[in-house]
């Protein structure tokens, strides 16, 4: 008997290398996830690329075009999404904050990747403040996506040494590295936790 996977949309707004982890964890017949979808609000995102190239199904909806208009992009999305029977999305470098409107459509079914050890350095430029503080530890958390930013309950994180001499180019590389590892262990106990 086949396994039970569930089905995944994969939000991007770049080169989507989370977005590849996540591609690669699937291509393993064990994998209890599969991607039916891979969105992107930029028309030429990197990320699309490698989709396609996996032969998982793309759209995008270039934010650009609803001219600040939040809610019609997010309806609009929504209806991209309504073609797809989707359990979970996971936003892997998508750079729009979603609405609390949009959140309560999919209650407890959004997941981000965060290149900091949450609840410490939400938002931007995570690295520069991180070694700015003089920190020893860097790293990502894969949390829920609630409507305030990066403030949902975590999932898995993991941690990096910073060492002396790093910069937050050298710190973001270690950092995602670790991103590639915990994006599909997150994603395995949400799947664990929707099949059950």
């Amino acid at each position: 008997m086949a396994q039970r996977k569930i089905k995944l949309a994969v939000f991007l707004s770049g080169r989507g290398s989370n977005a590849q982890a996540l591609i690669d964890a699937c291509k393993n017949p064990d994998f209890p996830a599969e991607i039916v979808l891979v969105l992107s609000n930029i028309p030429n995102a990197g990320g699309l690329e490698r989709a396609q190239d996996a032969g998982i199904p793309t759209a995008t909806v270039d934010h650009k075009l609803f001219k600040g208009d939040k809610a019609a992009f997010e309806g609009a999305i929504q209806e991209v999404l309504s073609s797809y029977d989707i359990d979970l999305i996971c936003l892997a470098g998508f750079m729009r904050l979603l609405s609390a409107e949009f959140l309560t459509q999919w209650p407890e079914q959004v997941i981000n990747i965060h290149p900091s050890l949450l609840p410490d350095y939400k938002g931007l430029h995570t690295h520069e403040r991180a070694i700015a503080d003089g920190r020893n530890h860097g790293g990502c958390t894969v949390h829920y996506v609630v409507p305030e930013m990066d403030a949902g309950e975590i999932i898995v994180q993991k941690s990096v040494p910073i060492l002396d001499g790093d910069t937050p180019q050298t710190l973001a590389a270690r950092v995602l590295e670790q991103e590639h590892i915990a994006y599909p262990q997150a994603l395995r106990i949400m799947a664990d936790k929707i099949l059950r």
